[in-house]
Protein backbone atom coordinates (compact mmCIF):
# COMPACT_ATOMS: atom_id res chain seq x y z
CA UNK A 1 0.00 0.00 0.00
CA UNK A 2 1.29 3.42 -0.91
CA UNK A 3 1.74 5.91 1.88
CA UNK A 4 -0.75 8.75 1.78
CA UNK A 5 0.20 12.13 3.22
CA UNK A 6 -1.86 14.71 5.04
CA UNK A 7 -1.37 17.02 2.06
CA UNK A 8 -3.09 14.61 -0.33
CA UNK A 9 -6.60 15.80 -1.29
CA UNK A 10 -7.92 12.28 -0.68
CA UNK A 11 -6.53 12.01 2.84
CA UNK A 12 -9.91 12.82 4.41
CA UNK A 13 -11.43 9.77 2.68
CA UNK A 14 -8.54 7.67 3.93
CA UNK A 15 -8.97 8.56 7.58
CA UNK A 16 -12.77 8.54 7.54
CA UNK A 17 -12.64 5.06 6.01
CA UNK A 18 -10.20 3.86 8.66
CA UNK A 19 -12.49 5.22 11.37
CA UNK A 20 -15.57 3.56 9.90
CA UNK A 21 -13.64 0.27 9.92
CA UNK A 22 -12.40 0.87 13.48
CA UNK A 23 -15.85 1.53 14.94
CA UNK A 24 -17.47 -1.24 12.90
CA UNK A 25 -14.96 -3.74 14.25
CA UNK A 26 -15.46 -2.46 17.80
CA UNK A 27 -19.12 -3.43 17.35
CA UNK A 28 -18.01 -6.85 16.15
CA UNK A 29 -19.80 -6.37 12.84
CA UNK A 30 -18.78 -7.47 9.36
CA UNK A 31 -19.00 -5.08 6.44
CA UNK A 32 -22.11 -6.95 5.37
CA UNK A 33 -23.76 -6.43 8.76
CA UNK A 34 -23.03 -2.70 8.74
CA UNK A 35 -24.26 -2.43 5.17
CA UNK A 36 -27.51 -4.18 6.03
CA UNK A 37 -28.09 -2.02 9.10
CA UNK A 38 -27.46 1.12 7.01
CA UNK A 39 -29.39 -0.11 3.95
CA UNK A 40 -26.27 0.33 1.81
CA UNK A 41 -24.51 -2.24 -0.32
CA UNK A 42 -21.62 -4.21 1.10
CA UNK A 43 -19.52 -2.94 -1.82
CA UNK A 44 -20.24 0.66 -0.82
CA UNK A 45 -19.07 0.05 2.76
CA UNK A 46 -16.03 -1.80 1.43
CA UNK A 47 -15.20 1.13 -0.87
CA UNK A 48 -15.42 3.58 2.04
CA UNK A 49 -13.14 1.45 4.23
CA UNK A 50 -10.62 0.36 1.63
CA UNK A 51 -9.00 3.54 0.38
CA UNK A 52 -10.79 3.68 -2.95
CA UNK A 53 -11.54 7.34 -2.22
CA UNK A 54 -15.18 6.88 -3.06
CA UNK A 55 -16.98 10.12 -2.46
CA UNK A 56 -19.85 10.11 -0.02
CA UNK A 57 -22.06 12.75 1.51
CA UNK A 58 -22.10 14.08 5.03
CA UNK A 59 -25.60 12.64 5.26
CA UNK A 60 -24.13 9.19 4.54
CA UNK A 61 -21.51 9.63 7.26
CA UNK A 62 -24.13 10.90 9.67
CA UNK A 63 -26.29 7.85 8.98
CA UNK A 64 -23.33 5.47 9.43
CA UNK A 65 -22.37 7.18 12.70
CA UNK A 66 -25.93 6.84 14.03
CA UNK A 67 -26.04 3.15 13.12
CA UNK A 68 -22.65 2.67 14.82
CA UNK A 69 -23.91 4.58 17.87
CA UNK A 70 -21.13 7.17 17.78
CA UNK A 71 -20.92 10.93 17.27
CA UNK A 72 -20.10 11.82 13.67
CA UNK A 73 -17.03 13.79 14.79
CA UNK A 74 -15.34 10.51 15.71
CA UNK A 75 -15.23 9.61 12.02
CA UNK A 76 -13.06 12.67 11.40
CA UNK A 77 -10.44 11.96 14.04
CA UNK A 78 -7.03 11.70 12.44
CA UNK A 79 -5.34 8.39 13.08
CA UNK A 80 -1.70 7.63 13.55
CA UNK A 81 -0.48 4.89 11.26
CA UNK A 82 -0.38 1.47 12.84
CA UNK A 83 3.11 0.11 12.75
Amino acid sequence: MATISHEDNNYIYYWVGKNVRKYRKLKGWTQRELAEKCSYSENFISDIENETFKTFSLNTLYHISKVLGIHIKLLFEDLEEEK
